[in-house]
């Protein structure tokens, strides 16, 4: 028994840290639910959301992220088989981004609400903004494309025809990746927590959609590189998507787990896969599943956008999935700014 004293300079007597006891909280061990506890959630005031949610509507902006990565993706490979003199794949690679664009800039122009809106975004050139930078890649893709298709079609000034296959094949990629990085470029976290890796996602999702196209609108003579090219970015689509989700911080990880997002990813898994399936098991064979299989594969690459679409909105509603992650990332810096010879930064 220590014979303590109490003094204005603590307890005399006292060997410190002698009675302590691992465990004891208040002078009590703690229960065993107490150590099962999680730790707290973040809540904001009355659980109102931390930032705005987007103000574009469905199905418009994800109509036009599905049908602009259509059009960039199927100029890519109708030139290529202008290249290669497979004609009937030529011409619905053609004739399907010509009408892809010009119903994606329906859609958009519809979302704006008035014609002039978009006219206005070409007003300046911004390099550092997605926004702008797309403007310029539709006006400049967009009359390429339609030219491409009309020449193919009449079969009237074949050189024009062929300058403006080219020119759309150029923009092509561009035009499919870029909504990616427009939606990353926002504070929404489901899709800016995924910026590395949604452009990929987005691109192998046009290419999915661009080859179902071409498995419908071709021959069987012609359809093998549209159907290389459906399995390979329906594949990649897939196996991206999984990797985007995996790296997420939970809380955001989950606005892809629920509500319409769910679904439409859901869906768009399905269908995708039975689309590979059936342009893998018959797609050179028989006429019918080859179109089938395509146009599986074009829906799934539509649920694909929609899927993302929903997700972003879900997580915006979600303050958790806002600061979260946010505080967790100051936590880390802050730990190797700690560190001997450490920066924060990372």
């Amino acid at each position: 028994m220590n014979e303590t004293e109490v003094t204005r300079e603590g307890l005399l007597h006292e060997r410190p840290g002698r009675e302590a006891t691992t465990g004891v909280v208040a002078g009590r061990r703690r229960s065993r639910e107490e150590l099962m506890v999680e730790p707290a959630r973040f809540q904001s005031y009355y659980g109102m959301p931390v930032i705005n949610k987007p103000v574009w509507a469905s199905p418009d902006i994800p109509g036009y992220f599905f049908l602009g990565g259509l059009a960039g993706a199927s100029s890519v490979l109708g030139a290529g088989a202008h290249l290669t003199g497979r004609r009937s794949l030529a011409r619905g690679g053609k004739v399907v981004a010509a009408g892809a664009i010009s119903l994606s800039l329906v859609a958009l122009v519809h979302d704006l609400g008035r014609p002039e809106r978009f006219l206005n975004m070409l007003r300046v050139f911004k390099p550092t903004s997605p926004m702008s930078v797309g403007s310029w890649l539709l006006a400049a893709y967009g009359p390429a494309a339609i030219v491409a298709a009309g020449t193919e079609a009449t079969g009237l000034f074949p050189a024009i025809g062929g300058g403006a296959t080219a020119g759309a094949a150029v923009l092509g990629p561009a035009v499919a990746a870029y909504t990616a990085a427009l939606i990353s470029n926002t504070a929404v976290p489901a899709w800016h927590d995924g910026h590395r890796e949604m452009p990929f996602v987005f691109v192998a999702s046009s290419a999915t959609a661009a080859g179902g196209a071409g498995l419908i609108t071709s021959t069987l003579a012609d359809n093998a590189p549209a159907r290389r090219l459906a399995v390979a970015g329906g594949t990649a689509e897939v196996v991206l998507s999984r990797a985007l989700e995996h790296r997420l911080h939970p809380d955001v990880r989950k606005a892809y787990h629920e509500g319409k997002a769910k679904k439409f990813l859901q869906a768009a898994e399905l269908l995708t896969g039975t689309g590979i399936v059936g342009a893998l098991a018959a797609g050179r064979r028989s006429r019918i599943i080859a179109a089938a299989s395509g146009a599986a594969l074009l829906a799934g690459s539509a649920c694909e956008r929609f899927g993302i679409f929903w997700a972003g909105h879900g997580s915006s509603m979600d303050p958790a999935a806002t600061i979260t992650p946010q505080r967790e990332r100051l936590e880390a810096r802050s730990s190797r700014a700690a560190r001997p010879g450490g920066t924060g930064r990372g």
